[in-house]
């Protein structure tokens, strides 16, 4: 069985970060699985994929991966494999219409990552959306709120869909040794961390001005790029915390990342089945997120919820997190506790399993 993982690029993101953990693994289940980007230039991801992985690797070019013509540069290559599994748009748009063009029998996959988009607030693109989808032989959604929002969004038959929760490499964040603190901050500081991109959707600012309201011994180190970076770093120089705040950029580090924080934060305003989430977990350490779709469902019982874009709501939740070791040690148990719920491995196994349901159809 041959497989073609389809995706944007390997810059930073969780669908990225999924298909760096997955697919050294499938191999180790008698896999075939190539990788092809739309934009192959080189991020950490990817260098580390290479290091890890001998998966053939096909690169469309390192432009824009809006550009239609990647429409044409795909259909040679949906000709040599079994199924074709796709992640993010637009490599949904330009894999169906590639397809199509190409009158291509390869079974077509795509994993839906997040409960919402723009596309489905606009009639015309709303429309377009549900011709593309149509194009596709399985949609899986990673968590519940995602499943009901595509669902409705789409309105198509319900055989068309699978939930199945995306998942983490378990071991290597429990197996992490951190760093000292002091490599980062003082010994004694209380460090949180936010994996993610610096994009409109993760509210990386919420956090930030959380910081300002918080004690002096509270430090926050951030992780990821993306296009809102230098708004984030003039909101720190505005707030006076360039000695509290520190952006590490894209890393392939974070499981020690995790570890050597005293807590994770996850500040966004929606996602769809968050992978930051389960690792911040993971390292056993408490996990706050925004109550909002796609964190609560996995957060609520476990990690704390604070009030989204709430600052002060978030700053009090931390300061309280701090004050009583006791609790903190018990959302730290709680949370690692949960985040067996999302091992890499039982996501493979699915995913193997829907392969081979529609290669026999």
């Amino acid at each position: 069985m041959k497989i073609l993982m389809v995706i944007n690029s390997l810059a930073t993101g969780g669908a990225e970060k999924l298909l760096l953990e997955s697919i050294p693994k499938y191999k180790a289940q008698g896999v075939i699985v190539d990788l092809l980007l739309l934009n192959g230039k080189s991020y950490p991801f990817l260098d580390e994929l290479r290091e890890i992985s001998d998966c053939k690797e096909i690169s469309l070019g390192e432009g824009s991966v809006y550009n239609p013509a990647l429409i044409f540069r795909l259909t040679k290559h949906l000709k040599n494999y079994d199924i074709v599994h796709t992640h993010l748009f637009p490599s949904l748009y330009w894999v169906v219409f590639s397809s199509w063009l190409s009158f291509s029998k390869t079974k077509l996959v795509y994993t839906e990552h997040s409960t919402s988009n723009r596309r489905r607030n606009k009639l015309i693109l709303k429309m377009l959306d549900r011709i593309i989808y149509s194009g596709v032989d399985k949609i899986i959604t990673i968590a519940d709120e995602v499943d009901f929002n595509v669902k409705k969004h789409l309105r198509t038959k319900e055989s068309k869909f699978i939930l199945i929760n995306n998942g983490i490499d378990l071991k290597k964040f429990e197996e992490a040794i951190p760093y000292e603190k002091s490599k980062f901050f003082r010994p004694l500081d209380t460090i949180l961390i936010q994996v993610s991109s610096f994009r409109e959707q993760k509210d990386q600012a919420t956090l930030i001005r959380s910081i300002a309201i918080l004690p002096e011994n509270f430090k926050l180190l951030l992780v990821g790029d993306g296009p809102l970076k230098n708004d984030l770093e003039t909101l720190v120089a505005t707030l006076k915390l360039e000695n509290r705040v520190k952006f590490l950029g894209i890393r392939n580090d974070i499981p020690r990342l995790l570890k050597t924080a005293d807590a994770s934060v996850l500040s966004s305003f929606h996602e769809g089945l968050s992978l930051s989430s389960i690792e911040g977990m993971a390292v056993g350490k408490p996990f706050i997120a925004s109550k909002v779709p796609g964190l609560r469902e996995i957060v609520d019982g476990y990690g704390l919820l604070f009030k989204k874009g709430d600052e002060l709501d978030l700053a009090n939740t931390l300061k309280n997190l701090f004050q009583d070791k006791k609790r903190y040690e018990e959302i730290s148990k709680r949370c690692y506790s949960r985040a067996q719920d999302f091992s890499i491995e039982k996501m493979i196994n699915k995913h193997i399993e829907l392969y081979k349901n529609l290669l026999i159809k």
